[in-house]
Order: structure tokens, then C-alpha cells, then sequence
């Protein structure tokens, strides 16, 4: 975006005063409006104290220029006020550069604005759910195996193996015999001992 100052706005004053006490004291502030409104008896103030400028807005350009020719780096309260006419600062309109992209183009833009055209959302996949094979692996033993892929000239095949119990026992554990066995303890934790503390001597 191209901004440019164009010209000076010539109802418009902007007052830069070091004097503190202008923007605190309504009495102050009653001085210095006093002096424009000499010029002009509806001229509106506007104080930034932070900027330590005071806006001032005249009817008539020739009131408010008329001010700053005989305000201008004069004297007030003991420091030089200085008087400049406002900018008027216009934005540029380059449509051609301020323009979005074109609709197919956003969709380089992380994340996109919109999707490319001609973009459909992909209906998800129904699951497919081999029964065989579950019913197989459910019918499987300890010591049993099934061959889940065939071998080809160019595969291997693809064999499952079930694993033998460690305690001979192929039967799934009770859990009513689990709640009779008392459960062993569990291990105590040994805080970490505080290491002595010797105050150290200076010589």
C-alpha cells in the first residue's frame, strides 16, 4: 500500500509547545486558546499530550493562516511555540497490486483461503473386513500356525505363528484364582540422602 502526502490542509493548525503545563493546567489551556480565538471565535482545540502537540481547527483558511503568521515562533509561557499547517496524507489505490490472488492460486496459501477449482472432497473408504481370516486366527492354538499369504515365484509367503504358554497350560487364567494369590510388595523408595553441609571459611 503507497502512501503520499499531498498537500497541507489550510484549516488545520498543529501547535508543537514544550510547556508541560498547558495540557495539565486548565487555566493555561485557557491562555492559549484565547489567542487563536482572536482569529477565529468557533475554533476547536485538540490536545496529545503525549506528542506534545495541539491540534487547531479554524473555519477560514485565511484565519487559520492569518495565526500562523503572527503566532508562529512566538513566545508563550516562557517557550517558543511553533504553528504548521496539517498534512493531508492519501492512501494510494493501485487496484492492480492490493488485488487477492486468483481463485486457483490460493490454494499455495498455508492454510488455504479456498480450494483449487474443480476440488471435490473424497468420499472415505467403506473398511474391508476379512472374516476368514479372524475366524482362522480364533480357531489358532499354542503351537498352531496360519499361512496368511501363499508363496509366489516372486513373495514369500506370509505365515503366523502362535506362541507356546511358558507354563504348559493353553487354558486362558482365572481371574478369581488371580485374586486369591496375595500380591507381592511393592519395593520402598530410599529418599536420597541431604549431603552435609560444611560452612566454608574464609582466610
Amino acid at each position: 500500500m503507497h502512501i503520499k502526502t499531498t498537500k497541507c490542509n489550510r484549516f488545520c493548525l498543529v501547535a508543537s509547545v514544550t510547556n508541560r503545563e498547558l495540557f495539565h493546567h486548565s487555566e493555561v489551556q485557557a491562555g492559549f486558546e484565547a489567542l487563536f480565538r482572536s482569529f477565529d471565535s468557533e475554533v476547536q482545540f485538540q490536545y496529545f499530550k503525549s506528542f506534545r502537540r495541539i491540534r487547531i481547527s479554524f473555519r477560514d483558511a485565511l484565519a487559520a493562516a492569518e495565526a500562523r503568521l503572527r503566532l508562529h515562533k512566538t513566545d508563550f509561557n516562557g517557550k517558543e511555540m511553533r504553528l504548521y499547517f496539517a498534512q493531508v496524507i492519501s492512501v494510494g489505490r493501485n487496484l492492480r497490486q492490493n488485488q487477492p490472488p486468483k481463485p486457483e492460486k490460493q490454494f499455495l496459501i498455508s492454510p488455504p483461503a479456498s480450494p483449487p477449482v474443480g476440488w471435490e472432497q473424497s468420499q472415505d473408504a467403506t473398511p474391508v473386513i476379512n472374516y476368514d481370516l479372524l475366524c482362522a486366527i480364533s480357531k489358532l492354538g499354542p503351537g498352531g500356525k496360519y499361512e496368511l499369504h501363499t508363496a509366489t515365484p516372486t513373495t514369500p509367503s506370509v505365515v503366523v505363528h502362535v506362541c507356546d504358554d511358558d507354563r504348559g497350560d493353553s487354558s486362558a487364567p482365572d481371574d478369581s484364582d488371580q485374586d486369591d494369590k496375595p500380591r507381592p510388595p511393592r519395593p520402598k523408595i530410599i529418599q536420597t540422602r541431604r549431603p552435609d553441609y560444611t560452612p566454608r571459611v574464609e582466610q
